[in-house]
């Protein structure tokens, strides 16, 4: 790709079935992003976001998603499952651990911005929820 984000890259941009955006991003794999690219813009993000369920998306600069467990330990085991994720991928993000639940929040640091990569890390993290809670990965 040779920038962040998905400005003028057509295909991803037309995307907009939900079902096929998750899907797609899931199977992608995180790219390194170069400082001083720009963030993803407005509607780049409502695209992206239409491909991962229960995402907040704050003031265009981040999403998180606070995701449920039974207690501590189960929430403590889906940390570590993420941040697996995120040494695979090269994406790492804030995470907050309490009793019986983690919250997630994703923005690329060296844009201080979204980038595409925040959604296919959104996507591995929602998939990752799904198997370990039975619950569908959508959310």
């Amino acid at each position: 790709m040779g920038s962040c984000g998905i400005h003028g890259d057509a295909p991803d941009a037309a995307v907009i079935k939900a079902g096929s955006i998750m899907e797609k991003l899931e199977l992608k794999q995180c790219t390194p992003c170069k400082a001083g690219s720009p963030p993803l813009a407005t509607g780049e993000i409502f695209i992206l976001s239409q491909g991962v369920h229960g995402w907040t998306i704050v003031s265009d600069h981040h999403i998180e998603k606070e995701f449920p467990f039974r207690d501590f330990k189960a929430a403590l085991d889906f940390v570590n499952i993420i941040g697996d994720i995120a040494e695979r991928e090269g994406h790492h993000p804030d995470l907050t651990l309490s009793w019986g639940r983690v919250t997630a929040r994703l923005f690329t640091h060296k844009i201080d911005g979204l980038h595409e990569n925040d959604f296919i890390m959104a996507a591995k993290i929602d998939r990752a929820f799904g198997d370990v809670s039975g619950a569908p990965s959508s959310g």
